[in-house]
């Protein structure tokens, strides 16, 4: 671009505190003093002379721009001077932020780069160096644990315990044995199998062979399968759940929602818990009366059948029920609250040996029909079977019976419950109310046979 048309290249006027010197001119001759030099004034132009023509327009004599207070002065705060600060006056101002900003970015750029290299060579530096940086750890143990232990307990147990998968008529379900003999027999719940057509046990090793229903028993929520053919069996060592009391630790072992092999802890909390579960409480038919153990070790649905494990590793329950907490109307919340209740492994003895060698199991009884609408305390006999152990002990219609040996029993249920933990043949002593006294009175159970 030309300078005529660039404002860059224009004359601009002199900053002020650059004033130009006046040289005066040098005579060739002699010559007469000006005017008014003898009194210290300064000579001005000759008269009638024209001022010097400014090189550029605007531009001002240089006396005009030199002299302080002058109106033709430069003025640095005007909008239409070129800033004090421009030095290069060949590039445009806007241009230069443009390539100052260019300049800071490559700035940082070759920062971030050298940052980075450096860091690099550093770790490499680190890798070849002979140091090395290793943080504390424990070192490797010898992976024992005490027998007693929950680790000793499970490890132990593990091999002994199954997992079912059921497929029936409603839909498939998930549940837990554990192993009684070498010949391949394995009790659960029948509440676990009750639907069975086709039954898979999943050993902890993971092997899976099929099982068929031995038997079952829905009085008692008890139930044998076997499985043929498998070698090397683990039988789990049995209990005795009468000498169970609260606050003694357990272990129990199971599949909650078909996750296998789930081991989990607590204690006993109560004893001889009257429970029911299933069916029509009005017939009695298909429901389960357990005297029950409760546990506060969390169980869920899929540990059904599962072992409950004492210090000793020793089976002292099956895992049957929880009870859920209150959802809404008559519906309960699936999942552990941490009361759980387990079928007492004396029982469970008893009823799978029968299983075993029969198929069923047998019932004790004392022969009565009792009235279930009795909201009294106690049991009421609604009537006596002839000839059965009640009518030779000598009970009557309309006693209340109101102890077990001696333990108290506040409904019909809990009257079931309590005959059901004796065998048949067991002596009984009940303890009635007739006519406002109250008696004792002694009989043997008898047997029925169970469904």
């Amino acid at each position: 671009m030309s300078s005529d048309t660039d404002p860059t290249t224009q004359a601009r006027p002199p900053h002020w505190w650059t004033r130009p010197r006046t040289v005066p001119p040098q005579p060739t001759g002699p010559a007469e003093p000006a005017a008014g030099a003898e009194s210290g004034e300064p000579a001005g132009p000759a008269a009638g002379a024209e001022p010097a023509e400014s090189a550029e327009p605007g531009a001002g004599t240089a006396g005009e721009a030199a002299a302080p207070g002058s109106a033709g002065r430069y003025d640095p705060w005007g909008t239409a001077g070129v800033p004090l600060h421009s030095v290069d006056v060949g590039v445009p101002p806007v241009r230069r932020v443009v390539e100052l900003r260019h300049v800071v970015a490559g700035a940082l750029v070759l920062a971030l780069l050298a940052g980075g290299i450096g860091g690099w060579l550093g770790v490499l530096a680190e890798r070849r160096s002979s140091t090395r940086l290793e943080l504390p750890q424990a070192g490797p143990g010898t992976g024992a644990r005490a027998p007693e232990s929950v680790a000793g307990i499970a490890a132990a147990a593990l091999p002994g315990v199954v997992t079912l998968h059921v497929r029936g008529g409603t839909g498939n379900g998930t549940g837990t044995g554990f192993v009684l003999d070498g010949q391949g027999h394995i009790l659960t719940n029948n509440h676990v199998v009750s639907d069975a057509r086709e039954t898979t046990v999943t050993f902890s090793t993971g092997e899976a062979v099929t099982a068929h229903v031995v038997g079952r028993d829905t009085g008692y929520d008890l139930a044998v399968v076997k499985v043929d053919g498998v070698r090397g069996l683990r039988p789990l060592q049995l209990g005795n759940s009468e000498d169970v009391k609260v606050g003694d630790p357990v272990v129990a072992i199971g599949a909650p929602f078909d996750l296998s092999n789930t081991v989990t802890a607590g204690i006993i909390s109560a004893t001889g818990r009257p429970i029911t579960a299933g069916g029509d409480k009005g017939d009695g038919k298909d429901v389960s009366y357990v005297d029950a153990l409760q546990t506060d070790a969390p169980i869920n649905p899929g540990n059904s059948g599962g072992p409950l494990l004492d210090a000793g590793g020793r089976v002292i329950g099956i895992n049957s029920a929880i009870r859920g907490a209150e959802k809404g109307d008559s519906e309960r919340q699936g999942g552990s609250i941490g009361l759980g209740f387990a079928i007492p492994v004396n029982q469970g003895k008893r009823v799978a040996e029968e299983i075993i060698r029969t198929g069923r199991a047998t019932h004790p009884v004392i022969g009565v029909t009792l009235d279930m609408g009795w909201n009294g305390d106690g049991a009421r006999v609604g009537s006596r079977t002839s000839g059965g152990p009640a009518a030779k002990a000598g009970i009557l219609d309309g006693d209340v019976i109101t102890k077990v040996d001696g333990r108290l029993v506040h409904s019909g249920d809990e009257l079931i419950i309590k005959i059901r933990a004796h065998r048949p043949g067991d002596p009984l002593a009940l303890t009635v109310v007739r006519a406002g006294r109250e008696r004792t009175l002694e009989l043997v159970l008898g047997s029925a046979n169970g469904s």
